[in-house]
Parts: C-alpha cells; sequence; structure tokens
C-alpha cells in the first residue's frame, strides 16, 4: 500500500500499462515483465485471494485458466478466419459498386463496421486499409486511416464476435442481449465522424471512377467461414447457458473453433504461416489479463455511467483488454455501456486499440498523436455525444453478471446466467 491508500498491485499494473504506450516496440516484453512483477509482489508480500504463496497463485490460476485458454484459441482461430474471409475474394467486390463521390468513402466506412460486427475488428480494420488503398491511389489521408480504426471498433462493439472486449464479455457469461445495446451508439458515431472523413478524403484524394474487372468470389470459402463462425456461437450457447456447470472445465469455445478450423482443411485450407505472429499478439493480450485478474477490485469505484465513460477515455491511452478484464471481475456494470466505451473509445488515438496499431503497420505516416488528434477530432466528439445519447435512451442498468458474492473466490469467467 502506497502512502497515499493506493495497492502497490494497481501501481504496477498502471506502469505496465504506461510502459506498454511508450514502447509500442516491446509490448510482449512489458506486459510479462508487468505479469512478473505483479506476480511476485504477491507472493512475497500480499498473497491471492485464494490464498498466500505458490498454493495461492496455483489455485487463482486453477479458476482462471479456461478464459485464457479460451481467447487464446479465440485469437487465433478469429485471425484465420479473417485471413480466409479476404481470401474469399469478397471484400473485392466493394469497389465496383461504390459511389464515386465522398459517399463512396462513407459507404466504405459502413462496410468496415459491419465487417467488424462478425469478424475481428483487427481483420475489418485491414481490410477496410487495403480496398482504401486501391480506392484513392495509395493517398489515403489521415482522418480516414482514423475513420477506418474508429469505423472498425464501433461495429465491433456491439457484438460478442466483433472485438476482444466483447468475446471476453461473451465467455464470461454475459448475454449477447446484454452487449446488443452498444448498437446505437455505434451507428450514431459512424455517422458523426464517418461523414467529415469521408469529404476530407475525397478533397484530398478523388475516388476511383471506374472499378476493376469483377473478381471471382470463393463462395465455398465464405460458406466454410460462415459454419465455423455459427458452431463457436451454438457451443458458446450450449456450453453457457444450458450446461453452466461444465463451462469452468474446459475451454469449450476455443475448441470448437479450431475443431471446425481444422475439419475445413480438405475443403480449404488456411494459411499457417500467419500463426506465430497471431500468438506473440495472442500471448500479449493474455499477459495483460491475467495481470488484471490478480487485481483487488474491491478497492475500485463504484461501477457508474461516469466512471465508464471514462473508461472509454482510458482506453484511449492504455489498452482495452486489461481494462475489460478488471470490470469483468469486479462485475455490476451495464454491459452495453462498458462494450461501447472500452470498444471504441481506444479510437481516439492510434495506439489505444489492436486495430488502430495493426493498420499503423500499413500506415505508418499515421504514427502520431498529434497528427492524430488534429485530423480525428471528430471521434472524439462522436464518442462523448453517442454516449450521452445512448444514456437519454437507455437507462443504466448494472449487471452483477460475471462476478461473485464477496464471500466467494472471484473469477472473470464465473457465475453464468442459468
Amino acid at each position: 500500500m502506497t502512502d497515499r491508500g493506493v495497492p502497490i498491485d494497481f501501481v504496477l499494473f498502471g506502469l505496465t500499462l504506461i510502459g506498454i504506450a511508450v514502447f509500442h516496440r516491446r509490448t510482449l516484453r512489458v506486459s510479462l515483465i508487468g505479469l512478473a512483477a505483479i506476480t511476485l509482489h504477491k507472493l512475497v508480500f500480499t498473497g491471492f485471494d485464494t490464498g498466500r504463496g505458490l498454493f495461492g497463485l496455483f489455485a487463482h490460476f486453477s479458476h482462471e485458466w479456461v478464459i485464457l485458454c479460451n481467447l487464446l484459441l479465440l485469437l487465433m482461430g478469429f485471425a484465420v478466419l479473417a485471413d480466409q474471409f479476404e481470401a474469399s475474394k469478397v471484400p473485392e467486390l466493394l469497389p465496383k459498386f461504390l459511389p464515386h463521390d465522398w459517399k463512396g468513402g462513407f459507404v466504405l466506412l459502413a462496410v468496415v463496421w459491419v465487417l467488424s460486427s462478425f469478424l475481428d475488428n483487427i481483420a475489418g480494420a485491414l481490410i477496410g486499409g487495403a480496398i482504401a488503398h486501391r480506392l484513392y491511389r495509395g493517398k489515403v489521408h489521415i482522418a480516414f486511416i482514423a475513420a477506418i480504426v474508429a469505423a472498425s471498433n464501433a461495429g465491433g462493439s456491439w457484438s460478442v464476435i466483433g472485438d476482444t472486449t466483447t468475446t471476453m464479455m461473451w465467455i464470461a457469461g454475459v448475454p449477447a442481449s446484454h452487449v446488443f445495446p452498444a448498437i446505437v451508439p455505434a451507428v450514431i458515431a459512424l455517422f458523426i465522424f464517418g461523414i467529415p472523413a469521408a469529404i476530407r478524403q475525397q478533397r484530398y484524394s478523388p475516388i476511383l471512377k471506374r472499378a476493376r474487372k469483377q473478381p471471382i468470389v470463393d463462395w465455398t470459402q465464405v460458406a466454410v467461414v460462415g459454419i465455423i463462425l455459427l458452431l463457436v456461437i451454438a457451443t458458446n450457447f450450449f456450453v453457457n447457458f444450458k450446461f453452466p456447470a461444465q463451462s469452468e472445465s474446459f475451454p469449450f469455445v476455443g475448441a470448437a473453433t479450431w475443431i471446425g478450423i481444422l475439419a475445413a482443411v480438405p475443403v480449404r485450407s488456411s494459411h499457417w504461416s500467419l500463426l506465430p505472429q497471431s500468438l506473440r499478439g495472442s500471448i500479449f493480450l493474455l499477459a495483460l489479463v491475467g495481470a488484471a485478474s490478480l487485481m483487488p477490485v474491491q478497492q475500485l469505484p463504484i461501477p457508474s455511467w461516469r466512471t465508464t465513460m471514462g473508461l472509454g477515455f482510458l482506453s484511449a491511452a492504455f489498452d482495452n483488454i486489461p481494462l475489460t478484464a478488471l470490470a469483468l471481475k469486479q462485475g455490476r456494470y451495464d454491459w452495453g455501456f462498458l462494450a461501447y466505451a472500452a470498444g471504441f473509445g481506444g479510437s481516439m488515438l492510434w495506439f489505444g486499440s489492436s486495430a488502430g496499431v495493426a493498420l499503423c503497420n500499413m500506415y505508418r505516416e499515421a504514427r502520431s498523436v498529434v497528427q492524430w488528434l488534429r485530423y480525428g477530432g471528430w471521434i472524439v466528439i462522436a464518442y462523448v455525444v453517442s454516449f450521452l445519447v445512448m444514456l437519454s435512451v437507455s437507462r443504466w442498468q448494472p449487471d452483477p453478471v460475471p462476478s461473485q458474492p464477496a464471500t466467494q473466490p472471484v473469477s472473470v469467467h464465473s457465475a453464468k446466467k442459468p
């Protein structure tokens, strides 16, 4: 405990997040060092919720291993599915049908929004960035790059398979219907930031007026992706809501994802070469989630719409994955508000979301906080306005899922709804 009463656990966690924000090229190393430091501190000084020493550490992660394993399998599985969807050539159909003025850019952002609702938002951003590169002859304005990131994050914020944060909620037992209300601010935000960005992009570099030859779409590949996604959704439904007692014993959802991918190999194989990089990114996120699970959440502020709105701004500076993990462990949030705040809030800075980091690897000129805020200021306005609109039409309704009574060990994946 520091002199001001802040637990050392939170200090170490905050330093880890600051380190990630500063050392973008060393994120995996920083996250692992942070997890090791927090674990060592609890081993030596404070102990865990489940006990002291190595026994307490083992007991803690015996509760958490299912969600960590589920996340690992889902993150890597969604990377494969996103690559398969792009390989089907469906995204290449879009340029042929876009309007040949600023509305074409806005429609592209809307398509990224939709894609991110059923693909990972990273995939949605990368697909949108690749299409924009062709449409605008390689001259893509920073305002439009920021808008692509914002569209992917907004589109994924209301779907339990559209963003890592919402997937975490889903795995933890939050029903998809509790996340779905985030669609209201997500739609409003798209119009607030999307129209100005599309107009600026059209002035900077007009959209191509002649579409390329229509590609040959591999509809079998599209069907494979759709069937696997349906398998994942069905598995999560039956395990969490029909057999909740079994949901904590095995990572059924992640396993179902890979069963589907491997079963589809005779029909359409995958590009396995992308797995090493996906594994590296997944370990980074798991280290943050693991560190968040060690925090003493009983000392966090009581959840409210104000603290939730603040989490959106924090997500722009720090990774939204550990912030979501903390919220899940604490419980009593309105999960629709949290899904939108954590999912879309990171769009306000280029490194505030995984989608932003991934797209800025493609457009390195966008790696500037000053330029991002200068040309992407509409995203901040969109976040505030759409959040307040959601608050006016949907009353704040805290849900205890997935937290447990204070007398029980807290687990991020426990207490599923019957």
